[in-house]
């Protein structure tokens, strides 16, 4: 594995416990010499990635979409930046540029990441694993709906599966790594 897609928040109003998750993530990534590959922006918690990685002597790659620059702010220091299209493009090279993908906490837009991404693997485009990092419970309401849309039938058991979750960062990157081999 030498590349991971984080997908996570560019919001600079959440609780510290959360960037103290995101730091801690990148941290593990960094020190096993894989690098990170993220949406570009310089804020929230999408800053706290980029530089964990940046102060961890990681590589970083940050994928924005050119309308983004201006609102999400391209983080300044970072090894490699893509400036694309679209959102679409954006999550595309994303995936392309990584072996892996880890969701952390993060609104709307890290779902849409997380699921085009999920969604991508269940057709076979993909065969990249896929993780989430559960931190404090955050996506616990989420993972019961998907559990019961997989016990009711609109989501097969064996695609739900796809998502490796755990709220050890440590245990989720070796979850995957094993994924992987």
């Amino acid at each position: 594995m030498k590349r991971v897609c984080i997908f996570c928040g560019s919001s600079s109003n959440v609780a510290g416990v959360y960037n103290q998750a995101a730091d801690a993530m990148v941290r593990e990534i960094v020190d096993r010499g894989i690098g990170v590959v993220y949406g570009g922006a310089g804020v929230g918690t999408m800053k706290v990635v980029a530089d964990a990685a940046l102060d961890a002597g990681g590589q970083v790659t940050g994928v924005i979409p050119e309308s983004m620059t201006a609102r999400e702010l391209a983080h300044p220091g970072l090894t490699e930046l893509h400036v694309v299209e679209s959102m679409h493009a954006r999550k595309a090279l994303m995936l392309e540029l990584s072996d892996a993908v880890i969701a952390l906490p993060g609104g709307l837009g890290t779902l849409d990441e997380l699921f085009e991404t999920w969604t991508w693997r269940q057709l076979g485009i993909h065969e990249k694993p896929m993780g989430m990092l559960n931190v404090r419970g955050y996506y616990d309401g989420l993972l019961a709906y998907l559990d019961s849309a997989a016990e009711i039938g609109y989501v097969r058991a064996a695609h739900r599966d796809l998502l490796i979750v755990d709220h050890n960062a440590g245990r989720l990157l070796q979850r995957m790594i094993d994924a992987a081999a």
